[in-house]
């Protein structure tokens, strides 16, 4: 049995949205992806949504809009993709890395607060492998010190907080549609906000600058989504929840049947909907296996595991002068690892799954 850690889910159905755009002749931006930023903004609950072509462009054009620039600085999680720092550096401006919770490995309230700086301007929670961060408690830190929030929801398509969707949660949210993702574009992204200003100033960023046709206010780039893209994504979204529920449906499944191996399951905090775009295990202190051999049985198996994320940004070379002391990031790059929960994965593929977890700690 083959059990990949990531199958996109796409048919006929997307074959079809995009062939209509083919024929049209209107492949780059237009009026499909006004319809997919319109329908996105509403799923979200927010009042605007700008199409982008990747998830590092939405939070680079995002940073850009909230005014981040040279000689500014932004907190940033330690544990997270590489986009959510290099973002910052893209503006000119220095990435500060808070620890993490180690429990649901999100960025740490009391690890933003000692960071900031005179010169710190924004801070960027991460939703990590879809659940999201504690916005009550950074929002609070970020209006003690008049600074701007933004989510980085590039996992969290649909991920709830306290009753809100990722993507209404803070002054500005950055998606991205990359394929693995709970829902795709086959790339893209997309920047949601609730201030008309900023939406603006996102929509011109991405477009060279233009005010109007040729006549460019700032330096802009070519950031923008295409009707092929977007054509997808209507159609995703519309199977967003479904592909949504059907995570938590193999979450709580692996829950269940993973109790009792040694593996620490997901934690998941108090009022959030956890939409695992990943299925995270921690092998504790004591496991019998090391992370390289417990990967390489299951693979041996036919399971796909993959380890998000083996270092730490505040550890990655290019970062060396910016390191900061972080254990919990630096204890969960060595422990993690990644199983399937996409929803293509069956029934029977998560009692194999748990079934080889359970004979590796027998054994």
């Amino acid at each position: 049995m083959k059990v990949p850690i990531a199958r996109p889910l796409v048919g006929e159905e997307e074959i079809a949205a995009v062939a209509d755009v083919m024929r049209s002749g209107m492949l780059a931006q237009g009026s499909v992806v006004t319809e997919f930023e319109s329908r996105f903004a509403d799923y979200c609950g927010a009042a605007h949504a700008i199409g982008v072509n990747s998830g590092t462009a939405a939070l680079h054009a995002a940073l850009l809009a909230a005014g981040v620039g040279p000689g500014d600085s932004v907190v940033v999680p330690a544990f997270t993709f590489f986009a959510t720092a290099s973002s910052v550096s893209m503006c000119g401006a220095t990435p500060l890395f808070a620890d993490v919770d180690p429990a649901t490995f999100n960025i740490d309230p009391d690890s933003v607060a000692a960071l900031i700086r005179p010169d710190t301007r924004a801070v960027v929670g991460v939703h990590l492998f879809g659940q999201p961060f504690d916005v009550g408690a950074v929002r609070e830190v970020c209006d003690d010190h008049n600074l701007v929030l933004v989510e980085d929801a590039a996992q969290a398509h649909g991920a709830e907080y306290h009753g809100r969707r990722a993507g209404s949660l803070a002054d500005l949210a950055c998606f991205s549609f990359y394929p693995t993702k709970n829902m795709t574009t086959g790339e893209g992204g997309m920047v949601t906000t609730d201030d008309d200003a900023l939406a603006e100033r996102v929509r011109l960023l991405i477009n060279h600058g233009q005010s109007q046709k040729y006549l460019h206010s700032a330096v802009g780039y070519n950031y923008r989504m295409t009707n092929i893209d977007a054509a997808i994504g209507l159609v995703q979204l519309g199977r967003l929840e479904g592909f949504n529920e059907r995570r938590i449906e193999n979450a709580r499944y692996l829950d269940r049947h993973l109790a009792g191996t040694g593996l620490a399951t997901p934690c998941v905090a108090p009022g959030v909907r956890h939409v695992y775009h990943q299925y995270v295990v921690k092998l504790p202190a004591g496991y019998p296996l090391t992370r390289d051999t417990f990967m390489s049985a299951l693979g041996g198996k036919g399971i796909g595991t993959a380890v998000h994320y083996p270092i730490p940004v505040n550890r990655q070379p290019v970062y060396e002068n910016e390191r900061a002391s972080c254990p919990a990031s630096d204890d969960l790059a060595a422990s993690v690892v990644s199983l399937p929960v996409h929803p293509a994965v069956t029934d029977e593929e998560l009692a194999y799954i748990c079934e080889a977890v359970r004979e590796l700690q027998a054994a």
